[in-house]
């Protein structure tokens, strides 16, 4: 009890600091935790926990700099330049047309079911036009997120993670929630035109703010033309193609397009170490809060906080409440996304909740079903425990709170709309 006490105080403690603003998620991240493992008496243990976590998620923090330098260099070279004047000439000028095609572009690019392929495609797509017309970017951190939260297919990670964890066919797990992944998804977009004829109406009596690129000072002084457009071109969808392929590690994949980018448009040592240069800044910064991140999941795990959260709530159910075990899952799954990681829910706290259901004489699949309604689907793009919600940051270019702050309320809208249809169509029971 105590430890679960520990562990829930530890993720409150986190979430304030960083919604407060007074200190950075870095450290927010990095001595929250660390103070926490130590009052739990883990002493130096506590450094062994915190590589462990480092060492999950390395793979993901190499990706995420090279897609900063890769992304950087082809926008500096002019690639996106084309395919903004042609969105403008096709759909306008007008957010409320925007912001729901971004939406549609995320929903297309997550048929993949990867959450950091759909961000790393998405956003650096579009920012510039975002910028271009001085549309917020945490409308395009929002609906980018709501279109991959909401598109919960059966190869994607929560999903595939609840059929191993409680032995469950795919079918039976997504067959049922498809109707009301169509609700979720319509309210995807009715959000998305709604944030873009406010952000339309905002734009008509405000000036556009002025935002500046990394890449910006080389264009400033003497216009970056796109010279290689169609080999640009060609080497983002390379690239792109054998990321969502997943026959190379996607890491690799950006190392090797970074290198070649930066040979072919920026030839020379001085000019190429300009371009890192201007782009260096961004990947160190959001580099160090991955590796903050990562040391802060691998304690969570290490010091068993997160099994200890879980057998607390179980064992403090009465009786006659765990058949609603399905209802409340559901209803509290997307703020749960912020308290465990994607591993210790469904590995970890999934089974104890679905045998709890299982000895009221409810099936397994409707506690999944709940999960799967906001649990790091809708859930995942804020979580501080998982290095998607960084890449959303990173890439558009605010900060975690901001995204937060701006994203929660509707990520949980989401959530509550699809949790209510579940029930109505008693995927839920109640």
């Amino acid at each position: 009890m105590l430890l679960a006490t520990l562990g829930a105080l530890t993720i409150f403690a986190l979430m304030a600091a960083i919604l407060s603003k007074r200190v950075s998620p870095i450290v927010a991240l990095v001595v929250i935790p660390v103070v926490a493992s130590l009052l739990g008496g883990f002493g130096l243990r506590t450094g062994k926990f915190m590589i462990a976590g480092i060492e999950s998620i390395s793979g993901v923090i190499a990706m995420f700099v090279f897609a900063i330098l890769f992304f950087g260099t082809m926008t500096d070279a002019g690639m996106l330049k084309p395919l903004i004047a042609w969105l403008l000439r096709t759909i306008g000028r007008k957010p409320s047309r925007i912001v729901p095609g971004t939406a549609l572009l995320a929903l297309l690019v997550h048929l993949d079911g990867s959450g950091a392929v759909t961000f790393l495609v998405t956003i650096p797509a579009v920012l510039p036009l975002y910028d271009e017309l001085g549309i917020d970017r945490r409308i395009l951190a929002c609906v980018a997120s709501m279109a991959a939260g909401v598109n919960f297919l059966p190869w994607t990670g929560p999903t595939l993670r609840a059929s191993a964890a409680l032995h469950l066919s795919l079918s039976a797990l997504f067959t049922p929630l498809i109707a009301v992944q169509i609700v979720g998804l319509s309210f995807v977009f009715a959000t998305s035109w709604m944030l873009g004829l406010r952000e339309e109406r905002r734009l008509q009596t405000q000036p556009a703010p002025a935002y500046k690129h990394p890449g910006q000072s080389l264009s400033e002084d003497k216009p970056v033309r796109p010279r290689f457009f169609l080999v640009n071109s060609l080497i983002t969808l390379v690239v792109l193609g054998i990321m969502i392929s997943g026959r190379i590690d996607p890491a690799i994949a950006f190392m090797f397009g970074t290198v070649i980018a930066l040979t072919l448009n920026f030839p020379g040592l001085k000019v190429q170490q300009e371009r890192i240069a201007a782009h260096a800044p961004a990947a160190i910064l959001m580099a160090s809060i991955l590796f903050a991140a990562g040391s802060f999941t691998g304690i969570m795990k290490g010091t068993g906080m997160v099994t200890a959260m879980a057998s607390a709530a179980v064992n403090h159910l009465p009786q006659h409440g765990i058949r609603l075990i399905p209802l409340c899952l559901a209803s509290l799954s997307m703020p749960l996304s912020l308290f465990f990681d994607p591993d210790s829910f469904y590995f970890g706290v999934l089974p104890v909740l679905a045998n709890a259901a299982t000895s009221v004489g409810l099936p397994a699949a409707t506690v999944a079903h709940a999960a799967l309604l906001g649990l790091h689907t809708t859930g995942f793009p804020v979580s501080p425990l998982t290095p998607a919600t960084y890449l959303v940051v990173g890439l558009s270019d605010i900060t975690l709170a901001q995204h937060q702050r701006f994203s929660i309320p509707f990520l949980f809208a989401a959530s509550l709309l699809m949790t209510i249809t579940a029930v109505l169509l008693r995927v839920i029971p109640l």
